[in-house]
């Protein structure tokens, strides 16, 4: 496991509104990797399997405190942008580009609140799966991602939160 020591830093309260194009520039905030706030403080962690050139698998756990309410604003304003935004289309400017494809639904039944974000990109004839499990508690986000290149690849994605939230509301971190 390596302990993420360079996290990218969050949106903080520049809120993509209904004038901002659904462009490239959002699918950090779309897929889950950056939110809107200013968390207080973060923490993460990354754990990666790669059994062979067709087998990859990477996960990750953030932990996002802040402040105020912006746990809270952070998850309904990521509902709204995906709600807003399901499908961007990247353009290499060499024919087809690559898509993006973004889904939210609700969570495994955690925390104060929680929502799952499926992601789903295509390069060419390459598809590539991402899932994130947001759960809120109190002022703190537990996120929890994996990716991969093997369909049904996040079937361990709500224990893997579950356990995560357990750790968190029994040490703090």
């Amino acid at each position: 496991m390596d302990i993420a020591t360079v996290m990218p830093q969050d949106a903080g309260n520049q809120t993509p509104g209904v004038d901002v194009s659904c462009s490239d520039s959002m699918i950090p905030l779309l897929s889950a990797r950056q939110l809107t706030g200013t968390p207080s403080a973060m923490a993460g962690a990354t754990l990666s399997y790669d059994s062979g050139p067709d087998d990859l698998w990477v996960g990750n756990e953030f932990l996002r405190t802040y402040s105020s309410d912006d746990a809270r604003q952070a998850v309904t304003d990521l509902r709204t942008l995906i709600g807003r935004c399901p499908s961007v289309v990247v353009s290499s400017g060499l024919g087809d580009g690559d898509r993006f494809r973004f889904a939210v639904a609700p969570g495994p039944p955690l925390g104060d609140d929680s929502i799952h974000v499926s992601e789903i990109t295509t390069s060419g004839s390459e598809t590539l799966e991402s899932d994130s499990v947001l759960v809120r508690i109190g002022t703190t986000l537990v996120v929890v991602q994996e990716e991969g290149n093997k369909p049904g690849g996040d079937r361990y994605l709500p224990q893997l939160a579950q356990a995560a939230l357990r750790r968190y509301e029994a040490t703090g971190s």
